[in-house]
């Protein structure tokens, strides 16, 4: 039984419209303390909105959402105060450089002036940014970009880290050590929330993942409880996704393309 203190994240019937779309349909989850919760679905799913509202960057039009164990109407401050979060297009100050950047982030989240710049040392090290700090961001790459925005959700250290495609642009090296270093990060107790459209990975990575498609909630289970889900047995996860959400004729859709 997981009891409050086990959950990082509760949702209850929480719904979101945009005009006549909807984008989250009255959805209920629960995510537990140092887990690896993957969010998958095609694009226009409600992945995004739905972390942005966990944040509280948006607010949802019903039901009730919960970090903490505070509620996000009452306190979303303090949610923000405590989380990381990289959106799946970083906006970052393009008009500073990348160590002012995350010299910014660090002071907003209330770092140290000596824990700030040891731990961004080792960020810009570990992900090769070491000589191209003082550069404008307006002159990085999209990868050099992705690894500020996680830095910057890293560097004060949350104990939940809110994710939309976290290894877009990453090179193989830096994949891996962020790959790595969530892993790390969970087994301390920070809880992971990632929206990826990369399968392979959710596999991998993810100890609990949720499907989602039109805002709904499909499925959600670790891979064995994905595969009984969509009576697939042995499967992989790109079979089981591509069953649930109806979206198997791949083969039809190619030969069409090819006449």
């Amino acid at each position: 039984m997981v009891t409050g203190s086990d959950l990082t994240v509760k949702l209850m019937g929480v719904a979101k419209r945009f005009a006549d779309v909807v984008a989250v349909d009255y959805v209920d989850l629960d995510v537990k303390k140092g887990e690896i919760f993957g969010l998958l679905g095609p694009n226009g799913s409600g992945k995004s909105t739905l972390l942005k509202m966990i944040l509280g960057l948006v607010k949802p039009d019903s039901g009730s959402l919960q970090v903490f164990g505070i509620k996000n109407e009452e306190d979303s401050v303090e949610i923000k105060a405590q989380a990381g979060y990289v959106p799946e297009v970083p906006r970052l100050y393009e008009f500073l450089t990348g160590i002012e950047y995350l010299d910014f982030t660090a002071d907003l989240y209330g770092v140290s002036p000596a824990e700030k710049r040891k731990r961004i040392n080792e960020y810009l090290e570990a992900l090769e940014l070491e000589g191209r700090e003082g550069d404008m961001i307006s002159a990085y790459s999209m990868g050099m970009k992705q690894k500020i925005a996680l830095i910057s959700a890293f560097v004060h250290r949350p104990k939940l880290l809110l994710l939309d495609e976290p290894l877009s642009g990453l090179d193989p090296r830096s994949a891996r050590i962020i790959k790595d270093l969530l892993r790390e990060l969970a087994s301390k107790g920070v809880t992971i929330i990632m929206s990826t459209h990369i399968l392979e990975i959710a596999q991998a990575m993810c100890d609990i993942i949720a499907i989602m498609s039109e805002g709904r909630l499909l499925a959600i289970g670790n891979m064995e409880e994905l595969r009984e889900m969509a009576r697939l047995p042995g499967s992989n996860l790109e079979e089981i996704f591509l069953t649930l959400t109806g979206t198997s004729d791949i083969k039809d859709v190619v030969e069409a393309l090819m006449k």
